[in-house]
């Protein structure tokens, strides 16, 4: 079995530091640094880690309207393509981070590799908001795109993984148009932590902190009643008839349970549901950059899609 390469050892170390990663003070204090953190927050797109990033693609910002108010969703075109597939990208960050550098370095990569659009929808936060200020709309912009552009990749990482899968299951519910493939980077599936290993893969994990997690999923889901709902836990809900899907998760990370049981109960819901496991990687390694092993992520993500 192929150990973890130094370039992922640094980016392991480096990267919870860099992002100033701890664990949970009280509740009190971090719902007041999150809402001084969001009442600074500047919508837009951080291009700074995409050489030449307007020369090279096209932005076009289209105001949703939620429960919540008002919030854009940015659509990504490589100049001079002509795109015959629609990639919707739901960014990750816990349900209380926006869209940052690492995730527009990926999907600029990912519009390139594919001569494809990518819809970036910019949705409100927790804990001002829950899943319901979004969740309808979100799947509004999904179900649109996949009618005008006929082919459509749903995709996300982290509780943007979670989050695009539940969008999914809501689709599916609607009847009408469907995705043609998913592609989930650790996504976060399960927001109850009900798998027992959970507090040991959390112990390993270097960036993610358990008692972050679980005041999080208490915000998203509004209250105890909604964390089971599949609107929220997507794990927890019916798999049955989903379009295929990709899926990626290294064991150094505290939602490596949830994407194993997601994996469990899509085996015995008949969906086609690729998991691929490495041993020893941290979070949502396929969008770190100069690593190995999410340069082989991201040719197996373009095997699945082509």
């Amino acid at each position: 079995m192929t150990s973890p390469s130094r370039r992922h050892q640094l980016l392991a170390w480096a990267v919870p530091r860099l992002r100033g990663s701890s664990e949970l003070e009280s509740l009190e204090t971090e719902r007041a640094r999150l809402v001084e953190a969001h009442s600074s927050y500047r919508a837009g797109l951080p291009t700074r880690l995409v050489p030449r990033f307007d020369k090279r693609f096209s932005v076009v910002t289209e105001v949703l309207k939620g429960a919540a108010g008002e919030f854009p969703s940015y659509v990504v075109t490589p100049r001079g393509a002509d795109p015959r597939r629609t990639v919707v990208y739901v960014h990750g960050g816990g349900f209380v981070s926006g869209i940052d550098a690492f995730h527009v370095r990926y999907l600029a990569w990912l519009a390139t590799a594919l001569g494809a659009r990518v819809v970036l929808p910019d949705y409100p936060l927790t804990p001002e908001h829950t899943w319901r200020d979004s969740h309808d709309q979100l799947a509004d912009l999904v179900a649109r795109w996949t009618a005008d552009s006929g082919e459509l990749v749903l995709a996300g990482d982290s509780a943007g993984g979670g989050y695009a899968l539940a969008l999914a299951l809501t689709l599916r519910d609607r009847g009408g148009p469907q995705p043609s493939r998913l592609v989930l980077h650790s996504p976060w599936v399960d927001l109850t932590t009900s798998t027992p290993e959970t507090p040991a893969f959390s112990a390993a994990d270097p960036w993610l902190h358990l008692g972050k997690i679980e005041a999080y999923a208490g915000w998203w889901a509004g209250s105890p009643d909604d964390l089971g709902r599949p609107e929220v836990s997507p794990a927890l809900g019916d798999l049955a008839g989903l379009p295929p899907a990709l899926m990626f998760c290294g064991t150094r990370d505290t939602l490596a349970p949830g994407c194993r049981l997601l994996a469990r109960r899509a085996e015995d819901a008949g969906w086609d549901l690729t998991y691929v496991e490495r041993p020893g990687l941290i979070h949502v390694y396929p969008l770190l950059p100069l690593v190995p092993e999410a340069g082989e992520a991201r040719r197996q993500t373009l095997e699945f899609l082509r």
